[in-house]
């Protein structure tokens, strides 16, 4: 994961870009991995963790008919995450994650492991479902991956 940070990390930087984050599932762990690195200030501009759906609708104004209409954890919600971070903190990259990290709260529709991520820039934009299998602190490293993986090929 260390190479991936350090490519992410040059690229921005070479860029001039900037990202913000909005965190479900994964709790703050990717906005910590994009600023493990000495510099991450250039182009990190803020990193929000709404857990909760209040959090969603407070924080990043998601509109309460789509989480009751589509859900917390869907492709909609993931997508206005990513915009509400970008719009609010005026970066270049805006990142959404939402998902169900376990080990309860999974259905038959959204079984554990669903996580959908999101990134939204000027020019792309970028909207993904997973299924990850593991434990808690698994589906949550591997959707952390992720993510970086999407952000590295935008950029």
């Amino acid at each position: 994961m260390e190479t991936i940070l350090r490519q992410i990390h040059s690229l921005l930087i070479k860029k001039g870009k900037t990202v913000a984050i909005a965190e479900s599932c994964t709790g703050g762990f990717v906005s910590k991995l994009l600023t493990d690195l000495s510099g991450s200030s250039r182009y990190f501009t803020a990193g929000f963790v709404t857990y909760s759906n209040q959090a969603k609708i407070d924080t990043l104004e998601i509109p309460a008919k789509i989480i009751s209409q589509k859900g917390a954890v869907s492709k909609e919600v993931a997508c206005l995450m990513a915009q509400s971070a970008r719009r609010i903190t005026k970066a270049d990259f805006g990142i959404g994650i939402t998902g169900i990290a376990g080990p309860s709260g999974g259905s038959l529709r959204k079984p554990l492991g669903t996580v959908f991520i999101a990134i939204d820039s000027k020019d792309k934009k970028v909207c993904r479902q997973f299924r990850f299998t593991g434990t808690r602190t698994i589906i949550r490293k591997k959707a952390a991956l992720k993510t970086l993986e999407l952000l590295k090929r935008l950029l």
